[in-house]
């Protein structure tokens, strides 16, 4: 999930825009803008938590460290919910 400065990279979701004529969002849309807003600052949270506790800080020297990281720290995060 990304944001608006993520334009043209069909990897990502991202929010929908507001059309270039100025009319507004259909409300759909505007309830999907809603709930991605609120996952992505989920989402920033976290990499702030891990940043303030030094994980992803001294990752920043290898290429794939974040990469790697992450995927260790939700690993681990799933096995503690699952029991």
């Amino acid at each position: 999930m990304a944001d608006g400065g993520y334009q043209g990279n069909r990897h990502v979701i991202m929010p929908y825009r507001r059309p270039r004529d100025g009319s507004e969002l259909p409300a759909w849309q505007h309830e999907l803008n809603t709930v991605h807003k609120r996952v992505r600052a989920r989402v920033e949270h976290a990499f702030a938590h891990m940043k303030w506790w030094n994980i992803l800080r001294n990752c920043r020297r290898e290429r794939d460290g974040v990469h790697h990281t992450t995927r260790g720290i939700a690993l681990m995060h799933n096995l503690t919910k699952a029991g």
